[in-house]
């Protein structure tokens, strides 16, 4: 069969339908596993809590299912992973709520195949499971409604409220509610700076309370806690005690890797931007919301995780600069042309390489292999 006859028949929409559905199953087994490890970081993070030493940064989280446990007596662990089941869940609904009456096409499809993007997922599991995805949900449910015009004055309320509970989850929230506004300007086609104060005083007012009232993740009573309520963690949030700008420059080396990760995604948005009408305002937008990111950066070791969040927002910015379609299956044609060879070239390109979360910024070790080579080591390994 020809190229042009299997670009007749390939929808852009289907395949994105499957990969969703795909991508979610995946983000729900991984973080159930996660769990049922007690794993430190992703587990351990969910249980951050008020009851050792008082206020701090994420500690909102552990006191809720501690309640919750008191009220219903089911382990942690469990309780744990019903909130994330809902969450994801939540995020990859509307999601797909936002994009089914919209005109997909192939370039928009190769930002969910980007290595930090939905492949992102399966290339890194750490990525699974963790609480940026109440803001990932926030986001998209906030598009949805923007988009259908169903975003009301309560509820954009209830959307803000939302953002000042998240950053007692955890207080990254701040560095990505730029996109909230950029979402609301692309929508609108002009500058609402009281609109936009809203959602800066939701995630400014904790940061402030955060800063100045906020004790240590761990006051040295956490793991007794945890343990006296079946949870027994050996590594991870609670054991963190690294100096994290000293960790990236004795690592440099392997962090530097980074800088290609990035600057191979940045020609991929390149390449998309060339494409949406207002170009030079999205560019300029983006780059802000990246440079409000930028502390995260300086401060923290997970580089890849930083960037996978900046991307999972930019396909649900973008999902909202779609054309309307008049079904659930409306795609754009795949037509065969200079343009099409680019995008599938940046498509098996970011298939081919990883980004971790921490470390190492750039590998081969993509999904081409893990789906073809890594299963034959293994194989080999066992024989």
């Amino acid at each position: 069969m020809s190229a042009k006859k299997i670009a007749k028949i390939f929808n852009v929409k289907v395949f994105i339908y499957l990969l969703i559905a795909v991508t979610a199953l995946y983000a729900l087994v991984f973080t159930l596993i996660h769990n049922l490890k007690s794993d430190g970081y992703i587990l351990g993070d969910w249980l951050i809590n008020y009851q050792d030493g008082g206020f701090k940064r994420r500690g909102l989280s552990g006191s809720f299912f501690f309640l919750l446990q008191d009220i219903t007596g089911i382990k942690l662990n469990f309780l744990v992973y019903f909130f994330q089941v809902i969450i994801i869940s939540l995020f990859f609904y509307y999601y797909f709520k936002l994009i089914r009456y919209k005109e997909t096409t192939l370039l928009y499809l190769s930002l969910l195949l980007s290595s930090i993007g939905f492949v992102g997922l399966f290339n890194c599991v750490d990525y699974v499971g963790k609480k940026e995805f109440i803001v990932f949900f926030l986001f998209a449910c906030f598009t949805y409604l923007l988009d259908n015009d169903k975003l009301t004055k309560y509820k954009e309320y209830a959307v803000c409220a939302g953002l000042f509970i998240a950053m007692f989850f955890h207080e990254i929230t701040i560095f990505y509610t730029s996109y909230f506004m950029i979402a609301l300007y692309l929508k609108t086609g002009k500058t609402e700076f009281k609109r936009y104060l809203k959602y800066a005083i939701a995630v400014m007012v904790p940061a402030v309370l955060i800063t100045v009232f906020g004790k240590e993740i761990n006051e040295g009573h956490s793991l007794d806690i945890l343990k006296d309520r079946g949870v027994i963690l050996t590594r991870g949030i609670f054991f963190w005690d690294i100096d994290e700008r000293k960790y990236i420059s004795d690592h440099f080396d392997q962090y530097k890797l980074y800088f290609l990760s990035f600057a191979l995604s940045v020609l991929h948005l390149g390449f998309y931007l060339k494409y949406l009408n207002n170009r030079k305002i999205i560019s300029i937008l983006l780059i802000g919301a990246f440079l409000l990111s930028f502390p995260l950066f300086y401060l923290a070791i997970d580089w890849g995780r930083w960037m996978y969040i900046h991307m999972m927002f930019i396909i649900v910015l973008f999902a909202l600069l779609l054309k309307n379609g008049g079904s659930a299956y409306a795609s754009e044609p795949v037509v065969i042309n200079t343009k099409f060879y680019i995008t599938l070239f940046i498509i098996i390109a970011s298939l081919i390489y990883r980004v971790e979360m921490s470390g190492s910024g750039f590998t081969f070790e993509g999904l081409f292999y893990r789906v073809f080579v890594a299963p034959v080591e293994l194989l080999n390994k066992m024989i």
